[in-house]
């Protein structure tokens, strides 16, 4: 099993802590912000399930239905882990809406409320850099946007420990559905960065730009002449092709150990890309 498939059933376990304690404590307490993290936490869980299972279809080797490999898959995970995201959001904001116009602010038990988000801080804290360390590692965009999951939590977890603590001193119980909303528009904008992130290679958008000014650096240091070079990327798997210029009096050996050297350099600098070089004679 890769690592980055043990590193999403991790992500798996501590959501389905965090769930059962967020649901307790909400329902024990009547927050509704509280009842939102459980409903956000509720989204990760289902986000790591997929970001499981695309990690075990997108590890899988090329095939003949698929010769560039499965890593579209991770991508394909992340954007519905945004759009899932995104619909907890929006059921967050009706019912803090909900709670504000019926004017029932009614909490108790804060002290259990309070523990409990100390306690998913602390743990997301821990999981989440875990997982922002693996998808590095492996340039996974599951893991990374599963990553993004709980470092949200940790921020919301931490918000809402913190506006407990106030309607604990103040008495204002009206700040619950308040800080529910605010939570609320940072999940919004959480799920806009991971669609923008995943949603790109699908289209085939070029490699960063400092990616493909590292292939093109490295070309400029050989005696030839390139042009037509395009890049992609799907998953953890990048990919580029070009089109270089060289004597047609070059023996066919030479030709091959340049473009190999070449495709070294490359890899030595970027990391594991696949490489497809055309090699057109220029005529004496």
């Amino acid at each position: 099993m890769s690592k980055k498939i043990k590193t999403a059933r991790l992500s798996i376990f501590s959501n389905l802590f965090l769930i059962a304690l967020k649901v307790i404590a909400g329902l024990v307490s009547g927050s509704v912000s509280i009842l939102s993290e459980a409903i956000h936490s509720g989204m990760d869980l289902l986000a790591s399930l997929i970001a499981y299972f695309s990690l075990r279809v997108a590890d899988k080797p090329a095939d003949k239905e698929h010769p560039y490999g499965h890593g579209k898959f991770e991508n394909i995970s992340g954007v519905i882990e945004a759009l899932l995201i995104l619909g907890a959001a929006g059921w967050i904001v009706y019912e803090a809406i909900h709670k504000l116009i019926s004017a029932n602010y009614e909490i108790q038990m804060l002290e259990l409320g309070i523990g409990v988000m100390a306690i998913s801080a602390i743990v997301n804290f821990f999981v989440s850099r875990r997982l922002y360390k693996v998808a590095k590692a492996t340039d996974s965009i599951a893991l990374e946007a599963d990553a993004l999951h709980l470092k949200t939590d940790v921020y919301t977890s931490l918000g809402i420990c913190i506006a407990l603590i106030m309607i604990r001193l103040t008495g204002w119980n009206w700040l619950d559905p308040i800080i529910a909303l605010m939570v609320a528009m940072l999940i919004v904008k959480e799920s806009y960065v991971l669609l923008k992130a995943a949603y790109a290679p699908l289209l085939d958008s070029s490699l960063k730009a400092d990616e493909v000014k590292a292939i093109e650096d490295i070309l400029q240091n050989y005696p030839v002449r390139y042009h037509d070079l395009k890049t992609r990327k799907a998953g953890q798997y990048r990919f580029a092709e070009m089109h270089i210029e060289l004597p047609s009096t070059l023996p066919l050996q030479e030709v091959h150990d340049l473009c190999d050297d070449i495709e070294e350099k490359i890899k030595s600098k970027i990391g594991p890309i696949e490489i497809n070089i055309h090699v057109e004679p220029i005529v004496p």
